[in-house]
């Protein structure tokens, strides 16, 4: 028996539901740009993992808005984004550079030293 407690059917399903962050990536000789739109999210509720080769992205949406408020009408409905991408063995994890401005993240991931081209140079003998 699993120790998880039981949770309905739609609990899973807003576990579950998150929208997809538009992600643009750039490659080059020495690894990787990953551009990630995240606009809403702060920097204290974005989260960045990597656990064996997966890199996974989410973020919560905040709206200031006072508290006797609510939507009259609102087509976010979902208030997180959540994005995973498998990632290549030449890739050096512990190296991930992240920055975020203004709702987007840019991760700048280097590959491993051996997986970068390198120049031999050639001695007369």
């Amino acid at each position: 028996m699993s120790d998880k407690k039981a949770v309905s059917r739609s609990e899973r399903a807003k576990e579950v539901e998150t929208l997809l962050p538009r992600v643009d990536v750039f490659e080059d000789k020495d690894g990787i740009l990953l551009v990630a739109d995240l606009p809403g999210v702060p920097k204290d509720k974005l989260e960045l993992r990597v656990d064996n080769d997966t890199l996974t992205v989410e973020g919560e949406i905040t709206t200031d808005m006072p508290e006797d408020m609510e939507a009259v009408y609102a087509e976010v409905r979902l208030a997180r984004y959540r994005r995973a991408f498998t990632l290549s063995s030449e890739l050096d994890t512990a190296r991930i550079d992240a920055q975020f401005r203004d709702g987007v993240l840019n991760l700048r991931i280097p590959k491993h030293t051996h997986a970068q081209p390198r120049q031999i140079k050639v001695k007369v003998a």
